[in-house]
């Protein structure tokens, strides 16, 4: 049977547990959640969201700024459904630290949370939004959308890739000083990224990258840990990451921690880069053999890698709790996880 597990930070219900406890090994999830028709999950600072198969989208955890879109600011412990204008289907959802970005099947993006900087793309008037709001500026059809922490991309079917939020300007204005700020990385409303590049997008809280279909990655923003693999301490453009780097192989997956990244590549290497005083890279360039076990590493003072331990793990080591379960889909926040696990039958359902 299929569960959604979930691990780590829990200080606002964002666990869909019905409670409010930190959870260092992994609990399944409460609520309205139907994890055997689970597609999708992520997290945000301190929320989380859920895409079923049939588009629905399922939110919980910290609701302050109304990042849930359940049209209160009210904290949510289990996932509830997160009704959206016309009925629309849910084809993707990203997780900002307090704001959430929505796109719909039909290309349309919804914002809702905080807009203290210009996060949602919307009018600067709207300091936050319980209610998805439409960004009327993407006036093609979008194909993906990524939140960092005070910023959001959006990549479109022609190519385009547009920024928004100002979460990146004050820093780009101390490293780019006395240049000017290009206008992507200060606007309050959806801005065209220079380049031209069929994209999917990514981004974390002081750097974004994008990946393309050829299996290229361009990075830009802040390099302070060489997460960007730059001589420079900040790249205002996207740049394209040298692909000799990754022995020359195309990239099929890529992720960003705060100040890391984690790369796949079409053989199944795994490759990490950037900062590392917690263990986060892993110290590891190896092909992913076994598909049924997750493993985690890095910083883990929470219980964050869901060991049941409070020790930092410096390489990938599996969890106990998934040793023998097919995992399906995982997912992350600032501060928790999630897994959609195939367990076996005649597991204890309560455990």
């Amino acid at each position: 049977y299929l569960s959604l597990y979930t691990h780590f930070s829990n200080s606002y219900g964002q666990l869909g547990q019905g409670h409010r406890e930190d959870q260092a090994e992994p609990r399944r999830a409460d609520g309205g959640l139907q994890a055997e028709h689970t597609r999708c999950m992520t997290g945000g600072g301190g929320h989380s969201a859920v895409i079923t198969e049939s588009g629905e989208l399922l939110m919980c955890g910290q609701n302050l700024k109304g990042q849930l879109g359940l049209s209160h600011t009210s904290e949510v412990i289990t996932f509830q459904p997160c009704p959206l204008p016309g009925c629309s289907r849910v084809q993707q959802v990203s997780c900002g630290w307090d704001f959430s970005v929505i796109l719909t099947g039909d290309g349309q993006v919804l914002v809702c949370g905080s807009n203290a900087f210009g996060q949602l793309g919307v009018s600067p008037g709207i300091t936050h939004s319980a209610e998805p709001l439409h960004v009327k500026t993407l006036n093609e059809p979008v194909t993906s959308v990524a939140a960092g922490l005070r910023h959001a991309l959006a990549s479109t079917a022609s190519g385009c890739v547009y920024q928004w939020g100002t979460g990146l300007s004050s820093h780009a204005k101390r490293m780019l000083s006395p240049h000017p700020v290009p206008a992507h990385l200060s606007s309050k409303e959806p801005c065209l990224v220079p380049g031209n590049i069929h994209t999917h997008t990514h981004t974390q809280k002081t750097k974004s990258h994008i990946s393309t279909v050829k299996g290229d990655v361009f990075l830009w923003g802040s390099n302070k840990h060489g997460q960007l693999v730059s001589e420079s301490l900040f790249l205002p453009l996207p740049v394209a990451l040298d692909r000799s780097l990754l022995q020359d192989e195309r990239v099929t997956d890529v992720h960003s921690g705060w100040t890391h990244l984690v790369a796949k590549t079409e053989s199944g290497r795994v490759f990490t880069w950037g900062r590392a005083n917690y263990g986060q890279l892993g110290q590891t360039n190896q092909s992913t053999e076994k598909e049924y076990d997750i493993a985690s590493w890095g910083w883990n003072e929470h219980g964050m890698c869901g060991d049941g331990s409070l020790c930092d793990v410096t390489q990938p080591r599996p969890i106990p709790r998934f040793r023998d379960a097919t995992t399906l889909l995982i997912g992350c926040g600032s501060g928790h996880s999630l897994a959609l696990c195939n367990l076996k039958s005649n597991e204890d359902s309560a455990s």
